[in-house]
């Protein structure tokens, strides 16, 4: 099934994704404020997944999924929650770029292969439309925090949701305390203090957050780019327009990616790119009944710059021989949209040919004059 709903708990798939240091209590703390004394709504994840290093997936391992003292299990039963897959397979370990488990995130390379991790498996989670995920960056170093939200920021959807526990004092501080218990259970403090964990408060402080997923090419929706890549690719989007045309080379350089266009569609494209760098009105498109000189004219010039001066162009001339007519003008503008949007995405909108959404149609590129630019694209990046 597919989901067009916002409401967490409407997706048959529920995911709470968590990281941690040498502190697993994270995990319960979190499963207990959105499960069980929750503010709102209650999230009952239908599955667990942490990120952690070696040492902090041993202590999970013993601390939570073990028989004794086993604290997953002793919540899910001290509160009769459903069944819930954590277990060590949905335990995820960083690594190193050798393939080994990292022990702690401490040199920039640990940092880049954690945030590459991290953005992993966010990227995989969020690509099904089925499932609902709650992000919770209580636990483990800053650094995977940092990396956790904004890999949400990056890839995440309505009806995803980011999280921080709070635990009332003196019990955030204590390695004995993992939950709120439904009956008294006294533990030792540092210093030998005695306190009832039953009476510790568990609360979730919600995190807004920017879904930047609509500036994301397709390409790096469902592909295997890095933290770094990923985080470029949402800078460009939201960076003001600027467009770059090369006809020597038949590229175009947009949203700070360069690529290559046909000959056609280039050409095209140029054509409403230098209205635009001039400031020039929109343009009607080709009447589909009368061929038009005035558009053979002005496609036939930048066409003969991509093409070079001793280029044959007998073929196009010959199909344009009485004028452009409607259906070239729209089959070449339809194949650049979607040449563009496929390098792009939703990167894309800005670089469109529009016929300005009302009658009479009139098209024009709405960039600003400064915003186009003709020439070499690397000479260009360079100034």
């Amino acid at each position: 099934m597919s989901n067009n709903t916002e409401n967490p708990n409407d997706y048959p798939r529920r995911i709470l994704v968590a990281v941690t240091g040498l502190s697993p209590q994270i995990v319960t703390e979190t499963l207990y404020a959105l499960a069980v004394a929750p503010s709102g709504a209650a999230f009952v994840p239908t599955e667990i997944h942490l990120i952690t290093t070696r040492s902090g997936a041993e202590k999970a391992r013993l601390a939570l999924l073990s028989e004794e003292p086993g604290w997953f299990h002793r919540l899910r039963q001290d509160y009769a929650l459903p069944p819930i897959r954590f277990a060590a397979e949905t335990i995820h370990v960083l690594e190193d770029a050798d393939g080994r488990p990292l022990e702690d995130i401490r040199s920039p390379d640990d940092n880049r292969r954690a945030a590459d991790g991290i953005t992993a498996l966010i990227r995989q989670f969020t690509a099904d439309p089925d499932c609902a995920l709650h992000v919770s960056i209580a636990g483990g170093r800053k650094t995977m925090g940092f990396f956790l939200g904004y890999a949400l920021s990056l890839y995440g959807r309505p009806q995803d949701q980011l999280s921080h526990v709070l635990v009332s004092e003196p019990f955030e501080s204590s390695i004995g305390f993992y939950y709120p218990t439904p009956s008294s259970r006294v533990i030792e403090m540092p210093g030998g203090r005695l306190v009832d964990s039953a009476q510790a408060q568990v609360t979730l402080a919600e995190l807004p957050f920017v879904s930047l997923r609509h500036g994301l090419p397709e390409a790096l929706l469902t592909g295997l780019a890095s933290y770094n890549q990923t985080v470029a690719a949402a800078r460009r989007a939201l960076a003001p327009a600027r467009l770059q045309i090369d006809l020597a080379t038949r590229r175009i350089e947009a949203a700070g990616k360069v690529f290559a266009l046909p000959p056609a569609e280039l050409a095209l494209l140029s054509v409403f790119a230098r209205r635009a760098q001039h400031g020039e009105a929109a343009l009607p498109a080709p009447s589909k009944e009368l061929p038009d000189s005035d558009w053979k004219q002005r496609y036939l010039v930048e066409l003969r710059w991509i093409a070079g001066p001793l280029k044959d162009l007998d073929d196009t001339e010959r199909a344009l021989r009485k004028g452009m007519d409607g259906g070239y003008f729209s089959a070449h503008l339809s194949k650049l949209r979607k040449l563009l949007r496929a390098e792009l995405g939703p990167a894309a909108e800005p670089y469109l040919v529009s016929d300005g959404g009302s009658r009479p149609r009139r098209y024009s590129l709405g960039l600003r004059p400064t915003a186009v630019g003709y020439g070499d694209i690397e000479t260009a990046a360079r100034q």
